[in-house]
């Protein structure tokens, strides 16, 4: 895979620079029952650490993964099963700083883990299914490289 300079301006007809998306700013959805009772399971599971006002804001500079922090953005096909079993038109991808100690925990709380921990040149993967069937993907991100094929 090629790498991508964030950083750079992406050219506009080649001429202007243009604007362009720099990171992801916020995730938002709806919860099918009590939105508080969810947040309260994201908080005791996944560490999420909630605000007073019941949301989170995640900050980049406690990320401390070799990969300097890099989000990723995909359009799954219509027909994907890539979000299964949940019937969720989404699915959020958690950056986690150590995803074996993350599945001793959600184990240890009672949650299933559906699949993994699964290793890439990108790092490990995981997934579990939050009380509303949405499901969730975990990832311990690592440099793409040769040596993370086997991690």
């Amino acid at each position: 895979m090629a790498e991508v300079n964030w950083g750079a301006r992406a050219p506009n007809n080649g001429s202007n620079p243009m604007a362009k998306v720099t990171g992801i700013g916020g995730v938002f959805f709806k919860s099918t029952s009590d939105n508080k009772a969810l947040a309260a399971w994201y908080q005791k599971h996944l560490g999420m650490p909630l605000e007073d006002w019941g949301g989170a804001i995640l900050r980049w500079p406690g990320d401390t993964a070799n990969d300097n922090g890099l989000t990723v953005w995909t359009v799954a096909g219509k027909d994907s099963k890539w979000f299964s079993p949940s019937n969720s038109s989404f699915m959020i991808n958690y950056r986690v700083d150590n995803l074996d100690e993350m599945l001793e925990q959600l184990r240890a709380g009672g949650v299933e883990v559906i699949q993994g921990p699964d290793s890439a040149e990108n790092g490990k993967f995981a997934w579990i299914v939050d009380p509303e069937g949405n499901k969730v993907e975990l990832w311990q991100p690592m440099a793409w490289d040769d040596k993370n094929k086997d991690a």
